[in-house]
């Protein structure tokens, strides 16, 4: 029952967000809150007023507080977080304290989401798995960016991808003259062009539905929108389905990139960018495999020469929050029906960013360089898959192993325990960016690269997956399958020699 005057909240946090959620509670009444005081864990403000209420005590108390409150028969019916620069670490402590008090919490949006520069309480939302990572809002060089986008034509392969899709929205903000989104799946096509007709009416937006593995329809794409340049984000990137597909995963993420590549060079494209994955750092796994041949291909090509050709680059980053396949839908949908949420190994850990923080940075990547760099996003922390369900599962507001079963499963074909950042060959040094690393190995000679590929292409027509393995590793002698594709290393002779590629070839 809500108490007369509105539902009953405490604010935690009595800082400027604090302060600003306060003032517009009391001048809407609509809303339906009625603050009965601040939380705030910085003991120099116990007891101060701000607008007329106190701040009652610390985040620790919030129990006690909220117990005493029921026994006047005054109850706490809610509790709003309003720190919106705090760390990860730091919020789930403060999640703890409200879980103890044992009513609902809802949660200011970040500062990387208050563009405005005004807290609403609108803005209130239940808290996400997002926020428990405590990433930075990202400082670009907006300037740069502007230069290198603004009346361009711009091509996103995977364009209603996760990744794709929002690298569309954030090129909106630098005034592209087209975005030309290119996918093979049309549903998700048509979904992301009607959101560009309602949110951004004034951009033209153009999709286009195609298969990076036809080079007729990618050098059609290039040659009818004059593009400029090329942010390629189509791949097949989930581990365990790519070890059961080798020729598609080879297909896509190799031919298809190659495609890409020659037609941007042919078409005097100005910058091309491809989205690798740490996963192509010493593979053990097809799709990481497939992943470092394609950042051989696109660091194979020739450098501009007095502003003159093509800049190519890659751009390496760990797994995406909320992306298409990640684990958090995934954990949703489990919690959701009672468990048990599966978790391959208790020490697995992964390095995470969110879907805006990878696109922006990807975009400023882009204006970096001068041709042939692979460049790393800062990912932070790597964090442990297991104490990512349990705090989603506490977010729920159930408790871990005692209303929800967490069920290890082991490991899967091609996964590892840990995800590495650099090869030993790669020597790394910093950019302008602080969260942009750049890695510089010895490029390979692009004639040599073209007759491998040529010679790749030969051995899928043939769907020979014995051959083919053994052409892969001939490229990236550091891949180490496990599983099935060991056992045919272990079974089978080389069906070809490792080539002698280099710079000089």
């Amino acid at each position: 029952r809500t108490h007369a005057g509105g539902k009953r909240v405490l604010i935690y946090g009595a800082g400027e967000a604090g302060m600003t959620v306060l003032r517009e509670i009391q001048s809407n009444t609509s809303l339906g809150y009625r603050v009965a005081g601040f939380l705030d864990d910085d003991s120099r403000k116990r007891s101060f007023q701000i607008l007329g209420v106190s701040v009652i005590g610390s985040g620790r108390r919030a129990a006690e507080i909220v117990l005493r409150s029921k026994q006047k028969g005054l109850p706490i019916e809610e509790i709003l977080v309003a720190i919106p620069s705090t760390s990860g670490s730091a919020l789930r402590e403060v999640l703890a304290n409200c879980r103890a008090a044992g009513v609902p919490s809802k949660i200011v949006p970040g500062v990387g989401e208050l563009l405005s520069g005004r807290v609403l309480t609108s803005q209130m939302r239940e808290v996400s798995p997002l926020d428990l990572l405590g990433r930075e809002p990202v400082r670009l060089d907006q300037a740069n960016i502007r230069h290198a986008i603004s009346g361009k034509n711009v091509l996103v392969t995977g364009g209603a991808g996760s990744i794709g899709s929002e690298i569309c929205r954030q090129l909106t903000r630098f005034a592209p003259a087209h975005i030309v989104a290119l996918d093979q799946a049309e549903t998700d096509l048509y979904k992301l062009e009607l959101e560009f007709s309602d949110r951004f009416p004034s951009i033209a937006f153009i999709p286009q539905v195609g298969d990076i593995r036809n080079p007729h329809r990618v050098n059609e794409v290039l040659r009818s929108f004059n593009i400029h340049s090329v942010f390629h984000a189509a791949a097949y990137k989930h581990v365990p389905m790519m070890e059961n597909h080798l020729v598609e995963a080879v297909c896509n993420n190799v031919l298809g990139t190659s495609n890409l590549v020659e037609a941007a060079y042919r078409h005097r494209v100005e910058s091309f960018l491809m989205i690798s994955s740490d996963k192509a750092v010493n593979p053990t796994n097809l799709m990481g495999t497939t992943k470092r041949v394609a950042e051989l291909i696109v660091s194979s090509m020739p450098m501009p020469e007095r502003g003159i050709g093509t800049k190519f680059v890659s751009v390496r980053f760990g797994n995406v929050l909320g992306s298409n396949g990640s684990v958090i839908p995934l954990f949703r949908q489990q919690i959701a029906a009672g468990g048990p949420v599966t978790v391959t190994h208790p020490e697995m850990r992964r390095y995470f960013m969110t879907i805006p923080e990878a696109a922006q940075l990807v975009l400023q990547a882009s204006t970096m360089g001068r041709g042939s760099e692979v460049f790393e996003l800062d990912m932070g922390e790597p964090i442990k898959i297991a104490d990512l369900a349990r705090n989603m599962i506490r977010l729920s507001g159930r408790e871990p192993d005692k209303d929800i079963e967490i069920r290890f499963t082991g490991l899967r074909p091609g996964e590892k325990l840990f995800e590495e950042l650099s090869l030993d060959a790669e020597r790394i040094e910093p950019s302008y960016h602080e969260k942009i690393h750049i890695f510089r190995g010895k490029p390979l000679s692009r004639v040599a690269v073209r007759s491998w590929v040529d010679e790749l292409e030969q051995l899928i027509e043939e769907r020979d997956e014995c051959a083919i393995l053994h052409h892969l590793k001939g490229l990236v002698p550091e891949y180490r399958p496990v599983g099935k594709w060991a056992a045919y290393f272990e079974s089978s002779e080389p069906q070809l020699a490792p080539l002698p590629l280099s710079a000089s070839a």
